[in-house]
């Protein structure tokens, strides 16, 4: 059980639905202003209407609604103080009618809203002559505007920053840190142009001796392309992360003689007498490709065997790859995590019953597959401190093996953990090896019962969230961070996370077209910045993945709640950047000291002091904070 998994209440009753729209938060200063709230450059107004939102905390509350191209804007004014509401409309998941003509008792005629970020809405209009038809076909048009044939926000937006975030990952710069290519490792252009793979990037690391038409090979036997290929590479011991889908072997077992060859390639470059292939499924999913009997035990595995077995999926066998061991993670699919974050959302918003709390979210069983991945990752990032290389794959390669290379990565190289660091591993394991984001978030479409929806990337910017928790000083960045990427990754105002793969976001002319999230971020590094990081180059974090261990990110999934305590900045951390304030100042005093001492005026004072006089040098040295 999670023993810190219990959120803190205030005894305030604070009504106020959003405290980012107290926050005035940084993002808004280039915001001009209009009406009650203030537009992006490239947002337009489309409707403003009389409305009561039926509060879960406050009851209703009549006010104003304004809906743009880019979000929804509530402002009560019958509350003091106001109750507000901002949400952009990629937040929004589902929007329903409530009620009919004929529908009777207070307030039962209106719109509900169902959100991405782990809020509902609800609004009442007045009855008589469909006062909500209106309201309701321009936000179901403007909330998902791929299903009306309308453009995402991001390629309307105007916004402009002073750095281009699209230029925070070159690949080959980021190959060039981690020593590559050498003897063993070689740059290949062979998907140039998405021929071998349309969902893999256009540069790819793969062993020295692989040739072109042994990858085409491979290719074959890989389910949709995706090949093994490196993603890391340990500096010192020069063992590997490859990361890539599940081979073909089918019901029959079928060999293929170039993808096992190719893996002893892998294992090779590193000179070990076994390669570990990390398959994340639970192990009866991937049995069950070879043993269909096993899904009568595991009924509720079912859905997953059938596709893979339909697709002809599998494992690698040790009767074909004698010089590998094949570890399963048992982490479950995508259609489990769906469902457990359900189950946390009903828990968590609109109210939570502290009585039953603990109970309540070990039924979620969300924090139990928190655990599982970051053991995954553990043993992924052991290994290799070890120096053995590993393969990491799932089904396909782009949600469980992503979620278990960055976070290894995260855990065995510092660069990772700095806030350019952190935004190049997004770039480069997420983004750029083809992560589903259009699928799994669905923006812009109004499919919300899509099977493909999974909140693969939510949990594993949760388990990021757990290790700055179990390691405060590790990070450069804050909790501020984790919650912004978030916040983009549903509001569709930048192109960071649109589409699935490097091959459609080049159809779609994503960078030239839009603004990356990385040039609000970096325009304002200090906003993002941990106080408390202290850079450890060669430092291996091994964060406890026990359930006693793992907290609820209460201020992320609990912080539409008036009643959860806000987190403003800890007294702590207030203290410690007035101490790193201060020490700025006295090193600025230091500075102007000795460039007046090195001055010809100033040629007789230092003449004139004594040999046991301390020098200001001497005297900073000697201050120190109490951290």
């Amino acid at each position: 059980m999670a023993s810190a998994s219990i959120p803190v209440y205030s005894s305030s009753n604070n009504p106020l639905e959003n405290s980012s729209s107290h926050n005035a938060s940084r993002e808004s200063l280039k915001m001009e202003p209009l009406a009650d709230c203030s537009l992006l450059p490239g947002e337009e107004r489309i409707i403003d209407k009389d409305i009561i939102y039926i509060c879960p905390f406050s009851g209703a509350l009549k006010g104003k609604v304004f809906i743009t191209n880019y979000r929804l804007y509530f402002k009560s004014t019958d509350a003091d103080p106001a109750v507000t509401l901002d949400v952009p409309l990629g937040a929004i998941g589902r929007v329903e009618k409530m009620g009919g003509a004929s529908s009777r008792g207070e307030n039962s005629y209106g719109l509900d809203i169902t959100c991405k970020d782990m809020r509902n809405l609800r609004f009442a209009l007045k009855q008589e002559g469909h006062s909500r038809r209106d309201i309701f076909d321009i936000l179901f048009k403007y909330a998902f505007p791929l299903s009306h044939g309308l453009l995402l926000f991001a390629y309307l937006s105007q916004e402009k920053f002073e750095e281009n975030g699209w230029s925070v990952y070159k690949p080959m710069e980021e190959f060039r840190r981690q020593g590559l290519p050498n003897d063993k490792w070689r740059v290949t252009f062979i998907n140039a142009n998405y021929e071998l793979c349309d969902t893999y990037p256009t540069i790819l690391v793969v062993p020295f001796k692989a040739t072109e038409e042994d990858l085409r090979k491979v290719c074959t036997f890989r389910s949709r392309g995706r090949i093994p290929v490196l993603s890391w590479i340990h500096r010192e011991n020069q063992a590997v992360i490859c990361r890539c889908s599940q081979p073909l072997v089918g019901m029959s077992g079928k060999r293929n003689k170039d993808d096992e060859r190719y893996l002893d390639l892998i294992r090779e470059a590193n000179g070990t007498a076994k390669l570990t292939i990390y398959d994340a499924r639970p192990s009866v999913n991937a049995v069950a490709n070879k043993a269909l009997a096993s899904c009568l035990l595991h009924c509720m595995l079912v859905s997953e065997v059938r596709t893979e077995e339909a697709t002809g999926g599998g494992y690698e066998g040790d009767d074909a790859y004698q010089n590998a061991e094949l570890v399963f993670l048992d982490i479950h699919n995508i259609h489990v995590m769906r469902e457990s974050l359900k189950k946390l959302k009903d828990i968590v918003y609109p109210n939570v019953e502290e009585s039953h709390w603990l109970s309540s979210l070990e039924s979620t069983h969300w924090l139990e597959h928190i655990k599982l991945v970051i053991s995954g990752a553990i043993q992924v990032a052991d290994k290799i401190s070890g120096g053995n290389s590993v393969v990491v794959h799932c089904s396909d390669g782009w949600d469980r093996t992503a979620q278990l290379t960055s976070l290894a990565m995260l855990m065995l190289d510092s660069h990772y953990r700095t806030l350019r660091g952190f935004q190049v591993l997004l770039e480069k394991e997420w983004i750029s090896f083809g992560h589903k984001f259009a699928n799994r978030i669905g923006h812009g479409d109004k499919n919300h019962a899509d099977q493909d929806r999974s909140p693969i990337f939510v949990q594993f910017i949760d388990c990021v969230w757990q290790m700055t928790k179990q390691f405060p000083t590790a990070f450069e960045f804050n909790e501020r961070l984790l919650v912004t990427i978030l916040d983009h990754l549903f509001s569709c105002r930048f192109g960071t996370f649109l589409f699935n793969c490097e091959r459609a976001r080049d159809t779609n002319e994503l960078r030239s077209k839009t603004v990356s999230l990385w040039s609000l971020v970096n325009s304002d590094l200090s906003f993002y910045q941990n106080p408390f990081y202290t850079p450890e180059s060669n430092r291996v974090l091994y964060p406890v993945a026990s359930m006693r261990h793992l907290e609820l990110w209460v201020t992320y999934y609990i912080r539409w709640n008036p009643r959860i305590r806000q987190q403003q900045q800890s007294p702590v951390e207030q203290r410690y950047i007035e101490l790193l304030a201060l020490r700025d100042e006295y090193l600025k005093k230091l500075e102007e000291l000795q460039l007046s001492d090195s001055s010809p005026n100033s040629s007789h004072l230092s003449n004139s002091s004594t040999p046991n006089a301390a020098s200001p040098t001497q005297h900073i040295t000697h201050l120190h904070t109490p951290f």
